[in-house]
């Protein structure tokens, strides 16, 4: 596993794909999406406090992130939606729960996917090896090309990965049209004839 920096940079190289595929704006927030789960596998530590659970068990799985991802883009949906059709900087006045939703869950999703490579990339040094497809194939998965404590890693990653963003930031890319496209109302009836 890198250190917390290196998580924060892999989420952030992960999440970089949304300045083509939500625009400057969404980018912005699919990005903080992403970074709040960055940590999420980590949760072991505290739960191990309370529960029979080990570090890079059932917390470092993409069923765990999976889930979790999912539940928090219902929560986001749920209290978000509004929020986001009467702020006046989202510069929409029509943003559907679904699109909230799949934005959100996808975002969650990126942050803890991006934990899990981080550590298959580097887990044997200090800390068991993680079966990140369990229970579907219950077998450590183990790369081992990053070491913790390697300073060029861990801050190199999060070098990268904001010279990789601000790169992206000054790029006048249109968004993909898609359906969960966040625009204007305009831009979704225009998707919607298509």
């Amino acid at each position: 596993m890198v250190d917390v920096t290196g998580h924060f940079g892999m989420a952030l190289l992960f999440a970089a794909p949304a300045w083509f595929v939500w625009g400057r704006r969404g980018a912005l927030g699919f990005t903080a999406f992403a970074l709040v789960t960055a940590m999420l596998p980590d949760s072991d530590l505290v739960l191990q406090q309370v529960l029979p659970i080990t570090h890079h068990g059932v917390t470092h799985t993409l069923l765990f992130v999976v889930l979790l991802s999912t539940l928090g883009g219902f929560v986001a949906a749920r209290w978000l939606t509004d929020y986001f059709n009467t702020h006046s900087r989202i510069r929409s006045t029509d943003i559907a729960s679904e699109t909230v939703f799949v934005f959100a869950t996808t975002g969650l999703l990126v942050g803890g996917t991006s934990h899990l490579f981080a550590d298959v990339l580097s887990a044997p040094d200090i800390a068991p090896p993680l079966s990140p497809f369990w229970p579907f194939y219950p077998e450590p998965v183990i790369v081992d090309v990053i070491y913790y404590d390697s300073p060029l890693w861990n801050f190199g990653l999060i070098g990268v990965a904001l010279a990789v963003h601000l790169v992206l930031a000054r790029h006048e890319g249109v968004p993909l049209e898609t359906r969960y496209r966040i625009g204007n109302r305009e831009d979704s009836e225009a998707l919607g004839a298509k």
